[in-house]
């Protein structure tokens, strides 16, 4: 039975592959799709926030948060816990900024998804310790329960996360400086974090280049992220040539609930040539994210019928607003969530 499932969804996705080359080939829009209302629910959008990358970009981070809070009055937020962090000497644990952003955000009745393991969002993927020798495995993986045990001990009593992400597309092993990923390993961390807690468990996945297979047979709910325009050495920048029926068609033909499928990262930012958007010149960023494809970002991943998006880019449209004077990404934001 296994095995047939695992076949019809590689000859599924072989097939939606073709399709959308064909797609991409024969009819490209600039952007897409081009019928973009903009009129959204007030619940299906929050935003992932970022310590360490808003503190990349040189802002204050406790400043860049509060005012996402209080001028984007931004209710939905994932926030993911840096490993090298939490515990930057060996067995001494600090999480006082992440019970300030939580703390904070209960204040005004924000719900989270709290996001922690050894891999978790943004460059370079694993924020794995400098004290930790990640070339025995053994030790790595007991570390992590401990970081896991230690992480919700301290935010379980927290009401206003209502989804833990265990570890960022875990079993992505094309991205990221990361150690081989181990589906063994996921699955006991998942059923750990059962014994603790019994709220809903998010597993993610690369949405362009994964069947999904065995992340929604794990997850309470599926997370995907969501890239549109993208670049590499090769060819240059390149637009994903999917309508939103292939995200959607992918989590029915494994029977996922599409209530409990989210897009746990929807591209809201441009893609980086390099991995400093900081010095990323309008000329460059432009070719990936301007306006006209922020909107129709929004309006792409509102099409797939999944339960909530989450916008991946806050502390960038933070950055275009105070530091290079272009509020434009910002007021978009505050529309939205407003």
């Amino acid at each position: 039975m296994k095995k047939k499932v695992k076949i019809l969804s590689i000859v599924s996705f072989s097939i939606f592959l073709f399709i959308g080359l064909t797609f991409y080939f024969l009819k490209v829009p600039k952007y897409y799709p081009k019928k973009v209302q903009n009129e959204f629910p007030e619940d299906f959008f929050g935003v992932t926030y970022s310590k360490k990358y808003a503190t990349e970009l040189g802002l204050d981070w406790k400043e860049a948060y509060l005012d996402i809070l209080d001028e984007l009055n931004v209710k939905y937020i994932r926030i993911p816990v840096y490993w090298d962090e939490i515990e930057a000497r060996e067995g001494v644990f600090d999480f006082s900024d992440y019970v300030f952003m939580i703390e904070e955000g209960e204040k005004r009745n924000v719900e989270f998804i709290l996001n922690f393991g050894m891999r978790t969002p943004r460059w370079p993927e694993c924020h794995i310790p400098a004290w930790m020798d990640d070339s025995n495995t053994d030790f790595l993986q007991d570390r992590t329960m401990l970081m896991i045990d230690e992480t919700l001990d301290v935010f379980k009593k927290y009401d206003s996360i209502v989804y833990w992400q265990l570890e960022n597309e875990p079993l992505l092993n094309t991205f990221g400086v990361c150690p081989k990923a181990d589906y063994n390993f996921l699955k006991k961390e998942f059923e750990f974090v059962k014994t603790i807690d019994s709220r809903p468990i998010i597993i993610s996945s690369t949405g362009e280049l994964s069947l999904w297979r065995r992340e929604t047979a794990l997850a309470d709910i599926f997370g995907t992220t969501m890239y549109r325009v993208v670049s590499n050495s090769s060819f240059g920048y390149f637009r994903y040539p999917y309508p939103s029926s292939f995200y959607r068609t992918k989590a029915k033909i494994l029977k996922a609930n599409l209530e409990n499928v989210f897009i746990v990262e929807l591209q809201a930012e441009p893609w980086m040539p390099v991995y400093d958007l900081l010095n990323l010149e309008s000329e460059e960023y432009l070719k990936s994210f301007d306006i006209e494809q922020f909107k129709a970002n929004l309006q792409f991943a509102y099409n797939t019928n999944f339960k909530k998006a989450y916008l991946w880019g806050v502390e960038w449209w933070y950055f275009r607003n105070k530091i290079a004077n272009d509020p434009s990404y910002w007021d978009i934001a505050k529309e939205l969530f407003n």
